[in-house]
Formats: structure tokens, C-alpha cells, sequence
């Protein structure tokens, strides 16, 4: 028996034995009259015709109180950690972990099932199940209860017909228009939700047309059943009696004020105000050019007032990055009303800037996955509107050293990272022409950038990398997001090439094509789409994309070619390729805790004219904590490829043209703030063409058969959405063993892995 595998069982008896021991040891604390609470549910039964009572049966549930306390992995462990604090000498150890985990117990006696009962039925008639029947029943077995609630419905009360108790005025006019977008339709069950949303949804409707004072309270609905004798109702909408009539007029702005320097110890006031586009500014000296900023600025004098547009503002203002708060308000231009359809605003827009000058040091010490392990220092220098329109000028400079601490060839090997960028945003599109973009969420930015990196692998070689891009990104909404650089230019060289190295380029043409002197100039564009920013969404979904086009635009002006054959542009032979990917992330929610997530992402990658290969920096590698986990990083493929003991590059990035893996995920609570997650992953690396060097590898019509397979369990620490991760993870199918050899569960090997954040 090897060691790992007498590791895992001797864990797993531990485990075992230590729920045993929890629950033993909780029950003798329990008092003698007592019954720890273990349970309590709700189950309903309805006639088959009743459809869509998914939400009510989880609104049931959370109704159910007290909660019993909470299981670990079987044990109480906060409730152990309290009685132990209890006794007469619990000891400082014994006390703490009461103050960080610690429970008070839930017994049967803290449970008013009466009530709970009561809670039901209201909860049921809200949705329209007025003849409801609720019942409990209480099992105690071995010092530990359940409750269990039933219920049992009946057909719900439906909608016949909803009319708006209308009067002259013109916000009747504007609610009547607002009720052709009503989601209360005929045959829509009764439900107080419902109709509170619809509230909502009207005065949201009203507001962005200038209702400014309105309120979702001053409406009220009526419901009638008294006209049918089935189970059926008549829904009324009106306004409250004594609705002040301010809130029934719309609202203009009269005058649109903004202080992009704002302070305490600012003395600029109104009386110091210039207009500028119909919008006046309070700033002395000026501290931020006026016609930089009107384009971010939404509304205008005389616009009806929309608080949408006020947001959309208020978005695009702390965007710009220059501002550390960004606060909008909104005064009456006068009290009375008058017999005028409209009343009068003043819009007030407050800028608080962040510091001109900052800079930030990060001190990290790096493990990889692959075995690489050692410090890194970054240091980010940065310079806020710098020329008075929200510039923001970047100067970073970073360094790394890691060494592999694993075991074999690769033991001792180190590299050293050095780089060092300048980058310029500004917030706005540099363009020949002009573009709208007032429906954008945020202020669209240009980005200008320039770096260079080093990256040195000790007894191997030198890598070198001059890169620059021009582009744009811009948000049309929270979830969507677009970058796009016209142009972008990475210079790659290789230096200081060993005999070792140069021994193994020689043998695998494909490494030695993707680490020659190269050239790459091209066009990317990338596209994100995250509902996990919305919020809203019960099962949100990210959908990443990109695409690069490179070289296509210097093949129409290289005249030269070298020794190879390749065209060259000043004697550097440049890459010509396509390359797209694709991420795409659901999120089933089971619970409001508990979530399915899985994951699709394929990539391809297209060498072609001038290049043979994709260059090293643009392939796709597969394994790895975000990746297949069972796997080390960069470790699977390319296919069936099988790295023998001979091969002195088997410790390299194994790369390939196409990837494609598959992930699922299943996410749940353990205790506070630590989570649980099991996990299938699976994925690989192809080539396009055959290689010598890499037997295998080639993509085919089998290509399922060469995927990597693992499974595995893992511990999320999230405090506050910073997540850190454990995983173990084991290999299912090993796409490198020869077929009939792949497949099969072994717990000898077991890899670990550790990260930050979720994996996808």
C-alpha cells in the first residue's frame, strides 16, 4: 500500500471518527427535559392543475424559525464550542473558540410551531390559497427533534379582470400608459408580491418621466371577489386620498450646477459659477476643463427630470477615474404650486477627487501549481488628470523570482521576472470623428501602453519582450463590456540559448518554431457579457470572447524574405495567425446557498503565410487550479501525447492550436465562511497538424477519447468575497496511457491545489 493511499484512509477513519465522537459528545450536554432541535421542513401537495409553486414552497421554507444549529461535516461544532465554554473551568482555548464559532443551542421548547403555522397561512393567502390546510407533527428519537409542516393546497383565487379607478390629470394619463407594460394579466393568481412590484414598477415608470416627488405609497389596489362565484376576483388600481398635489406634476431642471473640485475647504460658491453648454461650473482655479466634462454629463437645463439619466450620470462621472465619491442632489427651484403644468429643479453635482499622485507596492510571495515558488514585487506609480480631463498616467514596474521545488529533471530550475509598462487612459474615444456615446453606462476610455519584459530561466535561456497597444474600451451596460486595439505590437526575442535548450529545440520543432525571434502585430477584440454584476439574475451567466487577427496588414508591405523563406520587416520575421476563444459560465442556483456552475470554453488558433506555428505566447495549455485540476499546469496534451522519461523537455509547457474542457461544480455552505465545492473537470490541447516530435497530438475525430479527466472535493474561504481556495483533486482518465489503460478511479494520485478566488 503506498503512502498517499494509507494517507487518504487514515483521514477518512479521523473523519469518521470524529463525527461519531461530535455527536456523542453534544448529546450529554443536552438537559435532561430538553430536545436539540435537528430539523424542521415543509412539504406541500397540490392538485395537478395548480402550476408555479416553486417560489411559494421556498418562501414557506423561510419562514421556518428558529433555525436549527448549524453541521460541519456532521458535527456541531459551534454548539460543542459553546457547551465546552459552559462548564465550571472551560480554559482559554475552549473560550475563544466559543467567541469565533460558538452557538447557542436551539432546542424543541424554542419552537412555536402554533405560530409558525399562523405565519403559513398568511404567507399562503398573500399568494392566493385562501383554504389552505397547514399541519405539524414533532418526531424525537435519542435526545434530537424534527418538525416537520404540511400543506396542503387548494385551487388559488385568479384574475378576471384589472381596471385603473382613473380622474382627469396627466399622471393618470401617464399610469394608464404605464399598464400597457403590467405583468397583472388576466388569470394571474392573487399575490400581494405582485402587486407591491407593480407599485414599484409604476412609480419607477412615473419618475423617469418626471415625477420626481411621486411615491409608489400613494397607490393603492382594491380586490373584489364579491362578482363570482368560482374562485375569481376583480383587481382596482387608484390613488390615495389627500395625494399632495406636487406629486403630481412633472419636473424640469432649471439649473444644472457642478463643483469638480469638491471640499470642505473649498470657498468657491454659485455667485463664482460660468455657464458652460447649459451647464454651470463652480471651480477656482479650474481644476477640470469644462468641455472635457460636459459630454459626461447627461441632463441639461429644461430636460424633465429622469432619475435614470441621473444614474446613467452619476456612472459615467466616477468612471472617469479621477473621483473618489461622486454625489448628485436635487433641490426645488420654488415650494408653492402654481397652476402650471411643471415645476422647477436644481441639479447640484458634487466631485470629490482622489489624490493627483499615489503609489502602491504589493510584496506577494507565489506558489504555483507547477511546482514554481518565490517572491514578487510590484510597484504602481500613478498621476490623476493629469491634463485637466481625467488623464490618468500609470508607470509600473514589477519583479519575480521562482524556483521548482518539485522533484525530478526540473528540480532546482529558477527563473527571474522582470518588467516594467507606462500606460496613459483617457477617458474618452480618441477618433477622427465623432461618436455618440451618451448611452454608454460608462465613459468610454482610450488606452495607450508600453512595455517591456524579461523573463530568464536559469541554465535555459532569455526571453525578451517588447510590446505596445493602442485601443478602446467602453461599457454599454454593468454587464457588458467591449475592448478593441487597432493595434497592437509585441516583439519577441530569444537570448542566451544554452546547448541544453538549444539540444532540445533541435529535437521538437514545434518548441523551437514557437521560441523563434518573431514579430507580432495585429488587432484584438475582446467581448464580456456578466449578469453576476447585475445582481438580479436567479442564474446568471458570463460569456467571455476573443479574437485576434495578426500580421495580415505587414504582408502587404514586406518586400523582404530571409533564409527560411519567411517575409521579413527590417530583417524580423513577423507571425500571421487567427486565434478565437470562448468562455461560458452558467449558474444554476438550487438554493439561495447552494449552486451548480458549470463551464464550456473552446479555443482555436490558426498559423498560416508567414508562420508555421502559433508563437509560444499565444498558444493555448490545459491543467492547472482554473483549469483541468486533476492535472498540473500547463501539463495536458497536446492530445495523446506521451512525455517518456528520455524526453529532457517533458517538464516544459505542453501547448497546442485547439482547446476545449468542460467543468461542473457543485457549491455549498459548511459553516460561516467556509464552503464546500465537488468538482469534474475535463479538457486538453491539440495541434492542427501532425508533429514529429509530438506523436499523437494531432486533433482528430477521437478527440473525446484523448480528453483529461479528473474529479475532487475543495474548501472555499470566503470572507467578504475575497475566496481562498483549496483543492484535491485526482485524474479519472490519463489522455497520454495507451487506450484501454486510460480510465479508472486512483487515490494514489491526488494533487493539491491552492488559489485565489473561484476557479471560473
Amino acid at each position: 500500500m503506498s503512502f498517499r493511499q494509507s494517507s487518504v484512509r487514515l483521514i477518512f477513519a479521523l473523519l469518521v471518527s470524529l463525527v461519531l465522537f461530535s455527536s456523542c459528545s453534544v448529546r450529554r450536554f443536552i438537559p435532561t427535559d430538553e430536545y436539540l432541535l435537528k430539523s424542521s421542513s415543509v412539504s406541500i401537495s397540490a392538485p395537478d392543475s395548480v402550476k408555479n409553486i416553486g417560489g411559494v414552497e421556498e418562501e414557506l421554507e423561510g419562514l421556518l424559525r428558529p433555525e436549527p444549529n448549524s453541521i460541519f461535516l456532521g458535527m456541531r461544532v459551534g454548539l460543542n464550542a459553546h457547551y465546552k465554554s459552559q462548564r465550571e473551568n472551560p480554559g482559554f482555548i475552549n473560550k475563544y473558540l466559543n467567541r469565533k464559532f460558538g452557538e447557542e443551542p436551539v432546542y424543541l421548547s424554542d419552537v412555536d410551531s402554533s405560530r409558525t403555522m399562523d405565519l403559513i397561512t398568511n404567507r399562503l393567502e398573500n399568494n392566493g390559497f385562501f383554504n389552505a390546510k397547514v399541519s405539524s407533527l414533532t418526531t424525537t428519537k435519542k435526545k434530537l427533534a424534527s418538525v416537520k409542516y404540511s400543506v396542503e393546497l387548494g385551487q388559488p383565487y385568479t384574475l378576471e379582470r384589472f381596471e385603473l379607478d382613473s380622474a382627469a390629470g396627466t399622471i393618470y394619463e401617464g399610469i394608464a400608459q404605464s399598464l400597457e407594460e403590467s405583468k397583472i394579466i388576466k388569470g394571474s393568481r392573487f399575490s400581494l408580491d405582485m402587486m407591491q412590484q407593480e407599485r414599484e414598477r409604476i412609480d419607477t415608470y412615473l419618475k423617469e418621466r418626471g415625477y420626481y416627488n411621486f411615491n409608489a405609497d400613494f397607490l393603492i389596489f382594491e380586490a373584489d371577489t364579491n362578482q363570482y362565484n368560482s374562485r375569481r376576483f376583480n383587481l382596482f388600481l387608484r390613488l390615495k386620498k389627500e395625494v399632495p398635489q406636487k406629486a403630481l406634476l412633472p419636473y424640469k431642471l432649471n439649473k444644472v450646477y457642478v463643483n469638480p473640485d469638491y471640499s470642505f475647504n473649498n470657498k468657491a460658491s454659485k455667485a463664482d459659477a460660468y455657464a458652460v453648454n447649459g451647464i454651470n461650473f463652480i471651480q477656482d482655479p479650474e481644476f477640470f476643463k469644462p468641455n472635457r466634462m460636459t459630454p459626461y454629463i447627461l441632463f441639461k437645463e429644461d430636460q424633465v427630470y429622469n432619475p435614470k439619466i441621473s444614474r446613467l450620470t452619476s456612472s459615467r462621472l466616477a468612471s472617469i477615474g479621477a473621483y473618489k465619491f461622486v454625489n448628485i442632489r436635487y433641490e426645488p427651484a420654488f415650494d408653492e404650486v402654481t397652476d402650471q403644468d411643471t415645476l422647477g429643479l436644481e441639479a447640484n453635482i458634487y466631485l470629490s477627487p482622489l489624490k493627483k499622485r499615489s503609489v502602491r507596492a504589493e510584496l506577494k510571495a507565489v506558489t504555483k501549481s507547477n511546482g514554481f515558488a518565490g517572491p514578487a514585487l510590484a510597484v504602481v506609480y500613478s498621476n490623476r488628470n493629469l491634463f485637466r480631463g481625467g488623464e490618468t498616467l500609470n508607470l509600473s514596474g514589477n519583479f519575480g523570482y521562482e524556483v521548482q521545488l518539485g522533484s525530478g529533471e526540473a528540480e532546482g530550475l529558477s527563473s527571474t521576472q522582470f518588467g516594467l509598462e507606462t500606460g496613459l487612459v483617457i477617458p474618452r474615444l480618441l477618433l477622427p470623428f465623432n461618436v455618440k456615446d451618451t448611452v454608454l453606462y460608462a465613459v468610454p476610455k482610450t488606452n495607450i501602453k508600453l512595455g517591456y519584459d524579461l523573463f530568464s530561466r536559469s541554465d535555459l535561456y532569455n526571453l525578451n519582450a517588447l510590446n505596445s497597444s493602442f485601443g478602446y474600451n467602453w461599457r454599454n451596460t454593468q454587464a457588458i463590456y467591449h475592448e478593441f486595439n487597432p493595434i497592437n505590437i509585441n516583439y519577441v526575442n530569444t537570448s542566451n540559448i544554452t546547448p541544453a535548450f538549444q539540444e532540445i529545440l533541435d529535437r521538437n520543432s514545434f518548441l523551437q518554431s514557437s521560441f523563434e525571434q518573431q514579430l507580432i502585430t495585429g488587432t484584438t477584440y475582446s467581448f464580456i457579457y456578466n449578469q453576476l454584476t447585475e445582481g438580479k439574475k436567479r442564474n446568471p451567466i458570463l460569456l467571455v470572447t476573443n479574437f485576434e487577427f495578426a500580421g495580415n496588414a505587414l504582408d502587404l508591405v514586406s518586400k523582404d524574405s530571409n533564409g527560411d523563406g519567411q517575409e521579413t520587416l527590417f530583417g524580423i520575421a513577423y507571425a500571421q495567425f487567427f486565434k478565437a476563444d470562448l468562455n461560458f459560465v452558467y449558474n444554476y442556483r438550487l438554493s439561495s446557498k447552494q449552486t451548480i456552475v458549470g463551464r464550456i470554453f473552446g479555443g482555436y488558433g490558426l498559423p498560416y503565410g508567414n508562420s508555421e506555428t502559433l508563437p509560444f505566447s499565444r498558444q493555448f495549455f490545459s491543467g492547472g487550479p482554473s483549469s483541468v485540476r486533476a492535472f498540473r499546469s500547463r501539463s495536458l496534451g497536446p492530445g495523446s501525447y506521451d512525455p517518456t522519461v528520455e524526453d529532457q523537455g517533458a517538464f516544459f509547457d505542453r501547448a497546442g492550436d485547439i482547446r476545449l474542457e468542460a467543468n461542473i461544480e457543485y457549491r455549498f455552505p459548511i459553516y460561516s465562511f467556509l464552503k464546500g465545492a465537488l468538482f469534474i473537470d475535463a479538457g486538453n490541447v491539440w495541434l492542427n497538424n501532425e508533429n514529429a516530435a509530438l506523436p499523437g497530438g494531432k486533433f482528430s475525430k477521437d478527440f473525446i477519447k484523448e480528453l483529461g479527466i479528473g474529479y475532487g472535493a475543495g474548501l472555499r474561504v470566503d470572507i467578504q468575497n475575497f475566496v481562498i481556495r483549496l483543492d484535491l483533486s485526482s485524474p479519472f482518465s490519463k489522455p497520454y496511457l495507451p487506450v484501454g489503460q486510460r480510465t479508472g478511479f486512483d487515490l494514489s494520485e491526488i494533487l493539491f491545489n491552492f488559489g485565489i478566488g473561484y476557479p471560473f
